[in-house]
């Protein structure tokens, strides 16, 4: 796995509007928020079943109703393919 060039990244970040990138980790992020701790928590089950499925796991922190996602490939040393499919993945899930 390779990671994405500035260009790719560029083009990627364009089609993901609600993610920021994190140029210091290389990786995007992004914060949900739900109406209460059960919402949060069952958003968590469905993220989980989607990375367990690609074997691609984010770094992820939850605080009451709130979740912070953040994406990166440690195997490629940055933002790949697999952190975009995994964001476009998450976002079907809230959308």
């Amino acid at each position: 796995m390779e990671p994405l060039s500035q260009a790719e990244r560029a083009d990627a970040l364009d089609g993901l509007p609600d993610w920021d990138h994190d140029a210091a980790r290389d990786a995007i992020v992004r914060s949900f928020t739900f109406d209460n701790f059960s919402q949060a928590f069952a958003f968590m089950t469905q993220v989980a079943l989607l990375a367990e499925k690609a074997d691609h796991h984010p770094e992820w922190s939850n605080i009451y109703n709130r979740v912070d996602i953040l994406l990166t490939t440690h195997d490629a040393g940055g933002l790949s393919e697999r952190d975009i499919d995994m964001a476009q993945a998450i976002d079907a899930l809230v959308e």
